[in-house]
């Protein structure tokens, strides 16, 4: 039957676990699960709205109708999806180069970006390219990661000390003013909230980590500053009135002028948002053992970010946080995601007077403690030490993050950019070395194990695919052996190394093989790969070359080359001793690759 109806089950992938829901411990584990997360959803949304630079309520609407869409046409049954805090910096940093935070059409732009970031996944999506974020290597994310964690923690030091600051700059001169001003004019109730903020959220995690450390801080700081009067009487910053009921439908304001200054914004926060939604799936799966499918994940959050457009949400993507608290608490299914979703509406319905009292200092304080995960020194370290170019690449991916904040797009251009380059530099010039006989048995890198070579045939290994940047350096290994050594005859090229063959490449070893031959040097192929056979048969150049030249294994390629040798001409007569790649292999060795 599901075999049958496989196109339904892709198409509505929600169907493969909402049968399991009859199952009373799956629904019960699913219910207690979502309630577990709501604990952490709210404040957390609210926290990222705040981040956003919009209203906190609205991420109570990026949490209503988001993370149901996401679980329900998304692969990964614990994923948990709203707002967070990365995508939420990059969105408050997308639009402050076109409007005013405090202005009217600020709003209504954040919506239309979160459209845009949904279109652009879900075409992803339908066209299978998730692929796509190969090209975001690991140390560019890693280096973006850390300074947006960095500069969304320092983002939020004016709430912290009750401070006001101009904005629009630079980031981090508008950190230095909020610290001149903090020196001076330090609202020290306000502080004091946050203070007793970090004081809950931090103590909790580390003594009791199973209690709801942010709801608890939440709850405290709300009550004090109901019975302090905290707004009216001490003049501190609280979340205020919150219109009671879930969003209304509205359709986005599109405006194609702004549009088009949002695309490269909309394109870096929808691969972002991807890259950290599907490296949470993809660990979760590790532990529940599940199939995540790429596409999949970016058609679901393309879909939850498009309809939760149409409800007030701005961009939202997977969450780290919530998504393992979400595991941990026993989810089975997506269900769980609907079920927080539940407690939303619920707060959004009747309980909104209640957080009116909540201090914006304490969302501050779960934003700043929220993001101390993301800053990871040591990985930046391990790829220094392990590979000078990844490093760099993370190193310069963190400077330019920072210092080009609030355009953060500037750092992951510049650090894509610069993988690429010196992925093509380290290609140009692969390793190249001349293999000789170990008393092992085996070939090895004659110079690396000081071994003897033969002076009428030599043995070349090249590792790496042979294309337009690195053809050059293959013909100047082969010239260059063939003008070392004057009584050379024959050349085998181990190309098992070779792992792709372009246009360039294959137009170079005709030229190369062909010029040898004038030379009275044989050019012999061993090991050679499905994929280059088929661009040499497929050019005609196979029949150029000589089918005849083309081995299974390096062993026959030298059989051969030693029948060729009659007792007039031998090896013998030039090599002193018995021949370095003739010489008899013990019994029982194994031939591998060093």
């Amino acid at each position: 039957m599901i075999d049958k109806y496989k196109w339904l089950y892709h198409l509505f992938p929600f169907l493969g676990w909402i049968g399991e829901l009859k199952d009373s411990k799956v629904l019960r584990a699913d219910i207690l699960a979502g309630i577990t997360v709501s604990l952490v959803l709210i404040p957390q949304s609210m926290a990222n709205a705040q981040l956003a630079s919009l209203p906190p309520y609205y991420g109570l609407y990026a949490a209503f109708l988001p993370p149901i869409v996401a679980a329900l046409f998304g692969s990964s049954r614990q994923l948990s999806t709203g707002s967070v805090a990365l995508v939420s910096l990059m969105t408050a940093a997308a639009l402050q180069p076109i409007v005013a935070f405090d202005h009217e059409d600020y709003i209504a732009y954040t919506i239309l970006l979160a459209f845009m970031v949904g279109v652009m996944q879900l075409a992803f999506g339908l066209l299978r390219l998730g692929a796509l974020v190969n090209f975001l290597s690991q140390p560019v994310v890693l280096g973006f990661t850390n300074a947006g964690a960095i500069i969304i923690g320092t983002s939020q030091i004016d709430l912290i000390f009750g401070v006001q600051v101009p904005s629009g700059g630079p980031h981090y001169m508008r950190v230095w003013h909020t610290l001149e001003q903090a020196v001076f004019n330090t609202h020290w109730p306000t502080l004091s909230m946050a203070i007793l903020a970090f004081v809950i959220i931090g103590g909790l995690r580390k003594f009791a980590p199973r209690l709801p450390g942010i709801l608890l801080a939440v709850v405290v700081t709300t009550l004090i500053a109901w019975i302090t009067e905290f707004e009216s009487r001490l003049g501190g910053s609280v979340i205020g009135h919150i219109p009671r009921g879930i969003p209304d439908f509205s359709v986005p304001q599109f405006d194609f002028d702004v549009m088009r200054g949002l695309l490269s914004s909309a394109l870096t926060i929808a691969l972002i948002g991807y890259v950290g939604t599907i490296s949470i799936a993809k660990a979760m799966a590790t532990q529940t053992r599940q199939r995540i499918l790429s596409n999949r994940e970016l058609l679901g959050q393309g879909l939850s970010n498009i309809l939760g457009s149409f409800f007030l949400s701005h961009p939202v993507s997977g969450s780290f946080a919530r998504s393992a608290v979400n595991l941990r608490a026993g989810a089975q299914t997506g269900f769980s995601s609907v079920v927080a979703v539940g407690v939303v509406v619920v707060i959004l319905l009747w309980l909104t007077p209640l957080l009116y009292h909540l201090p914006a200092a304490t969302l501050a304080a779960i934003i700043m403690m929220s993001v101390l995960g993301l800053v990871q020194v040591k990985p930046i370290v391990r790829m220094w030490r392990g590979h000078r170019h990844d490093g760099l690449v993370a190193v310069v991916s963190f400077a330019l993050t920072l210092l080009a904040a609030p355009h953060l797009d500037v750092g992951i251009v510049i650090g894509a950019g610069l993988s690429l380059v010196l992925y093509l530099y380290r290609t140009m010039k692969p390793r190249a070395v001349v293999l000789s006989r170990h008393p092992d048995g085996a070939l090895r890198d004659a110079i690396t194990h000081g071994l003897e070579v033969c002076e009428v045939m030599a043995m070349l290994r090249f590792d790496g695919s042979l294309y337009f940047g690195s053809a050059g350096a293959f013909e100047d290994m082969m010239l260059e052996r063939v003008a070392q050594n004057p009584h050379l005859r024959y050349v085998i090229v181990d190309a098992e190394g070779i792992n792709q063959l372009d246009a360039t490449g294959e137009e170079m070893l005709v030229g190369v093989v062909q010029r040898l031959r004038e030379a009275q040097v044989e050019v012999l192929f061993s090991g050679t790969k499905k994929q280059v056979m088929d661009v040499l048969t497929g050019t005609g150049s196979l029949e150029q070359l000589g089918q005849e030249r083309f081995f299974a294994t390096s062993d026959r390629a030298i059989q051969s080359v030693w029948a060729k040798l009659d007792g007039s001409f031998s090896c013998h007569h030039v090599c002193p001793g018995e021949c370095p790649l003739h010489r008899t292999k013990p019994t029982g060795a194994v031939f591998y690759r060093v």
